[in-house]
């Protein structure tokens, strides 16, 4: 016959109470180190816009490789880095602008766009269609990261119509 202590006093317990309590404590240590996964965990919402602001300060307290976005192309994840002048988010502050606008062009290019050389792009739905906005992908740190975004402000064209 186990024991255990109560109140300061030694309780005896019988052998089939002894079993359920030491199950019950397995079962509850085990729910609180193996999350339940559930159909909202599963999914991946949709990424809102950031902040230049918390982006930036993001980006001051690590360094170029740190990664401050994720976007999805169905089960393939491209990220964006803090990266440097020439490649990730302070190359696109730089040189193009960042703003939630920017963010959400990117996320909609990656999810939506058209596979390009080197990255996505988004067309006009037009005859020929034109060219607005391209990703190029592949940077130092990786094949999957954004290396920079922008506007295509020339007017190329796709195929003929």
């Amino acid at each position: 016959m186990k024991s255990k202590i109560a109140n300061g006093e030694l309780v005896r317990l019988n052998p089939a109470r002894a079993a359920r309590v030491a199950l019950a404590t397995a079962v509850a240590a085990s729910a609180l180190a193996i999350p339940a996964a559930s159909p909202a965990s599963a999914q991946v919402s949709k990424p809102r816009g950031l902040a230049v602001s918390s982006i930036e300060e993001t980006c001051k307290r690590h360094g170029r490789n740190y990664i401050v976005r994720q976007y999805f192309r169905g089960p393939a994840r491209y990220t964006m880095r803090c990266g440097t002048s020439t490649w990730g988010w302070k190359h696109i502050k730089k040189g193009h602008g960042w703003s939630r606008g920017m963010d959400s062009k990117i996320s909609n290019a990656i999810a939506n766009g058209t596979p390009v050389t080197f990255g996505f792009s988004i067309f006009t739905n037009q005859c020929p269609p034109r060219e607005r906005f391209r990703i190029i992908i592949g940077t130092p740190a990786g094949i999957n990261e954004v290396l920079t975004a922008y506007n295509v402000t020339r007017l190329a064209s796709a195929s003929k119509c």
